[in-house]
């Protein structure tokens, strides 16, 4: 025979309204099912719960009336980690599991922590008889919350729950009047480094640095809108043997250094090869070159003005690169770490890390057929010695709690090494997800139609300038085509087509998994049709062209009128972009620009599903409606601003 036992604390009273089952703020009753020959254990345990609920109903009661932060899911699981303090016995330690339901699935969270905690305590005298009774628990045990409409138990004790409709139009309407700030995630760290884009000096930018530059933009965009200080790092390879090629090539065709301009030497890339053919062939020269490098890196001011003069027009280069893209940088290339090395090869000496092998100076590392070379045999420093320094500097001089490095795939390995000999340091904990931290944001290569890596016909590399110059210029022709250089000025024509075009270059990148390599395609890129940048910028003008021919002030409905999500394509849309900060959360924390991609083509084309169903303008609803298509519009921009893409408002 079961003895069915319901419990209320002593200080309960009835609450006005029901919202999960029998759940009533975090004084909920407790129902579970006990054999009579075991009750009085069954009131012990009882006893202990009810104590233990009555010390967890202060937190329940705080998730419950906590103010909606803009990130809905950490909104959700505040709320489940009420109930599961409520429902789990004393000293069990739960990590709260809440998910957003699948397309078609119930609900629009689940909460998935039955089964675990099932694993947990069964066979611990729990009064439960399996993961669905665990699961009824948390629901029960679910504060009461204005945004919860209905919560159910569905299979092995997943909690399903379905967020109100009226709560959802309601921040959404605060949303608006606070602005889109408001909705920013916040990540556990105050300060974060990356470190992207990184030419060569004396070399031009080329379709190699697009991926670099894009992704570390991006990623900068989305850390800043979560709160985190960004130092921006242009790791720029402005040191090295090559300097001496470079410093005598250009004494050798400009005796009279002062003079020397952009304009005379040209093109970089030319200027490089031409050096380094005579460096090659040339054994004089050569020997020349390597005594340059020497009178640099000892500090000879003639040689040092010389650098500083190839430094300065390749920046000028660069700059060209960077003002398209919108994208902010500051320089802190191989060169500034330079006098800091000796004292950071001395450190990892000192701690018995630095080995000689060869004639070399190695760390070696379990895991790694060979060792991290951080002095060569003529005792010169490389990459892994500045790279090192580089971190050493990060970590202690500007206090950065996350370290991200975007470059190619290619260099994995050396990320990995010198990564494992700052924790073998100490410099890092052990655990790669504990801060500080460090990542190597890799990615893929860019390809032509051909499948190969994307060059010009004469197999050069791209250069960057030229082909964002490119992609404005098919932008520019094709708005021409459609009659807009009659209906807009020449400056609205061309900004148009700027955001256009460079939009359409930066979208084809980032809506990739940042790990694939892509082709570069720009009839694909420019096109109007399907998941692109210039779909993308449309379907934003065309809902600030609705609300432009309403006629009404956007401004003050924000302050009169109210949303209304009744209808399921309203709901739908008001869901996704309530869904805006834990898509950013996640990009940011798994470092993918795709997946803040992904979310902005599904908003695009949920507006779609809600406008080609429902009328807007002159609607009973249209006032409600319009502030959905502000709201939409509001989420759109936000997206295009983290991944650096300009908007355009007419079409």
């Amino acid at each position: 025979m079961a003895v069915r036992l319901t419990l209320f604390p002593v200080t309960a009273t009835p609450p006005p309204s029901s919202l999960c089952s029998f759940n009533r703020l975090s004084r909920s009753p407790h129902l579970a099912y006990f054999s009579s020959s075991s009750l009085s254990g069954v009131l012990r345990a009882t006893t202990r719960r009810l104590a233990f609920a009555t010390r967890s109903k202060s937190v329940a009661t705080m998730a419950a009336s906590q103010e909606f932060t803009g990130n809905l899911i950490r909104e959700v699981e505040k709320l489940f980690d009420a109930s599961l303090k409520l429902t789990v016995p004393d000293g069990t330690s739960v990590d709260t599991e809440v998910a957003a339901s699948l397309p078609g699935k119930p609900g629009d969270y689940q909460c998935n922590n039955a089964m675990g905690l099932w694993s947990v305590i069964k066979g611990k005298g729990t009064q439960f008889r399996g993961p669905p009774a665990v699961g009824q628990a948390i629901s029960k045990n679910l504060p009461a919350s204005e945004m919860v409409e209905t919560c159910s138990v569905a299979g092995p004790g997943f909690v399903n729950l379905v967020l109100s409709s009226k709560w959802m139009a309601k921040s959404i309407e605060k949303m608006l009047i606070d602005g889109i700030d408001t909705w920013a995630p916040t990540l556990p760290v105050k300060r974060a480094v990356v470190d992207f884009s990184s030419p060569n000096i004396a070399k031009e930018m080329h379709v190699g640095h697009l991926r670099s530059t894009i992704i570390g933009d991006t990623l900068a965009r989305m850390l800043e809108y979560s709160k985190v200080e960004v130092l921006r790092r242009n790791h720029v390879g402005d040191w090295g043997t090559q300097f001496g090629m470079l410093i005598e090539y250009l004494f050798e065709k400009f005796p009279d250094t002062e003079s020397v301009t952009e304009t005379a030497i040209g093109d970089l890339q030319t200027f490089y090869k031409q050096s380094k053919l005579k460096f090659d062939l040339d054994d004089d020269f050569k020997e020349k070159a390597q005594k340059a490098v020497v009178r640099l890196q000892g500090g000879d001011p003639i040689y040092r003005k010389a650098w500083a003069k190839i430094c300065e027009i390749s920046r000028t280069e660069f700059a060209k690169v960077y003002q398209r893209l919108k994208v902010e940088l500051e320089e802190k290339g191989e060169s500034f770490y330079n006098p800091y090395i000796a004292n950071v090869i001395g450190e990892l000496d000192s701690k018995g890390l630095i080995e000689e092998s060869e004639g070399a100076r190695v760390i070696f590392l379990e895991g790694f057929n060979i060792p991290l070379m951080v002095v060569k045999s003529d005792g010169g420093f490389n990459y892994a010695s500045t790279d090192l320094t580089a971190l050493w500097y990060r970590l202690n001089e500007e206090k950065a709690e996350w370290i991200v490095y975007v470059t190619d795939v290619g260099q994995q390995q050396h990320f990995n090494m010198f990564f494992k000999a700052a924790r073998k340091a100490g410099w890092l904990p052990d655990s790669d997800k504990t801060y500080p931290r460090v990542d190597h944001v890799g990615f893929g290569l860019v390809l032509g139609d051909d499948g190969k890596r994307f060059r010009t016909r004469s197999s050069d590399v791209v250069r960057l300038v030229d082909l964002l110059d490119e992609a404005k210029t098919r932008s520019k022709t094709a708005l021409i085509e459609r009659g807009k250089d009659k209906e807009w000025t020449p400056e609205e024509l061309d900004q148009t087509a700027e955001a256009v075009g460079y939009g359409a270059v930066k979208y084809a990148d980032l809506k990739n998994n940042r790990l694939t390599n892509y082709t570069f395609n720009f009839d694909q890129m420019l096109s109007d049709k399907g998941n692109t940048a210039v779909y993308l910028l449309y379907a934003h003008a065309r809902i600030c062209s609705i609300i432009r021919k309403s006629g009404k002030n956007i401004d003050e409905l924000k302050k009169t009128e109210k949303l209304a999500l009744d209808h399921p394509e309203e709901r739908a849309l008001g869901l996704h972009l309530l869904r805006f900060a834990e898509t950013v959360e996640e990009a940011c924390s798994n470092l993918l620009p795709n997946v803040l991609c992904h979310y902005l083509y599904d908003l695009s084309e949920r507006y779609t599903s809600f406008y080609s169903i429902h009328q807007v303008i002159g609607s009973p609803e249209e006032a409600s409606r319009l502030l959905l298509c502000e709201a939409t519009a509001v989420v759109m921009r936000k997206c295009f601003h983290l991944l650096g893409i300009t908007p355009v408002y007419k079409i």
